[in-house]
C-alpha cells in the first residue's frame, strides 16, 4: 500500500494535527475504521474532529488534540475563518471558466443534493479554472460556506461535473478527482498555511505537475 492510500500525518502542531485523508476512506467508522480511528491510531491519542470531507475526496483534514482548541476551530469555522481550497479535475467544458457559483441546495435522489436558483441559505462558491490539456480542465475551488457535496454540486450545475463522480454524472474514473489541496487560518495569531499537492489518481497528478498549476502553488494570494 502506498503512502497515497493511507492516512497519515502531514503537520504536528501544539494544539492540533494535520492528516491526509484519502479517497474511499470514510470519515467516521463504518463497517471498518474510520479516518478519525485511524488518525487517532497513528498518533496514539485522543482526537477531536472540526471539520470532515466526503469518503471520495482526498486531502487535509485538521484534528484537534483537546477539546478547547476543537471549540476555537469550530468558531473559526462557523465565522468562515479557515480558508479552504481544493482541487477539481474534469473532463467536459464547463459553462463558465470562473466566478461565482451560488444557490440554495436541496436533497434529490439516491443520496444527491441539486442546487436551486433560490438564495435563501445558499451555497457559495468561487473558482478559477485552466485547461491542461484537450478534454481535461482543472479547477480550484474556494467554498464560503460549509454544505455537504457544495463543491460536486456546483461543479454539475456549471455543466463539468468531476471526472469519476458517479453520483453527478461525471464521467468514469478510478476515483471521484477531488482533493483537498490547501488550508490558511490564522491560530493565536499566528499564521498557518498548508498545502500538499500529491494523492492517488493520474488525473490529479498530472494537474499537479502543469506548469499551469504552478500559478496556483499559493491559492491564497489569488483574488477571492
Amino acid at each position: 500500500m502506498t503512502e497515497m492510500n493511507r492516512v497519515h500525518l502531514h503537520a504536528r502542531e501544539d494544539d492540533f494535527f494535520v492528516f491526509y485523508k484519502p479517497a474511499g476512506v470514510s470519515f467516521h467508522s463504518e463497517e471498518c475504521a474510520g479516518f478519525v480511528v485511524l488518525a487517532e491510531q497513528l498518533v496514539n491519542e485522543k482526537l477531536f474532529p472540526v471539520h470532515r470531507l466526503d469518503k471520495v475526496t482526498s486531502g487535509l483534514i485538521i484534528l484537534a488534540r483537546n477539546k478547547q482548541t476543537a471549540a476555537e476551530f469550530t468558531t473559526l469555522f462557523t465565522a468562515h475563518l479557515v480558508n479552504k481550497f481544493y482541487i477539481a479535475v474534469s473532463d467536459t467544458k464547463p459553462k463558465k471558466k470562473q466566478g461565482w457559483i451560488k444557490g440554495d441546495m436541496q436533497k434529490s435522489r439516491r443520496g444527491a443534493f441539486k442546487l436551486l436558483k433560490s438564495q435563501e441559505n445558499p451555497a457559495v462558491t468561487r473558482f478559477y479554472s485552466k485547461s491542461i490539456r484537450p478534454g481535461l480542465r482543472a479547477y480550484l475551488l474556494k467554498p464560503f460556506s460549509g454544505k455537504t457535496h457544495q463543491l460536486r454540486v456546483a461543479m454539475k450545475s456549471i455543466g463539468a461535473p468531476i471526472l469519476g463522480d458517479a453520483t453527478y454524472a461525471g464521467s468514469l474514473d478510478e476515483r471521484t478527482n477531488l482533493h483537498a489541496y490547501a488550508l490558511q487560518f490564522s491560530y493565536k495569531g499566528q499564521l498557518k498555511e498548508y498545502r500538499y499537492a500529491h494523492t492517488t489518481g493520474a488525473y490529479l497528478n498530472e494537474v499537479f505537475n502543469a506548469d499551469e498549476f504552478k500559478e496556483w502553488q499559493t491559492p491564497w494570494t489569488l483574488d477571492w
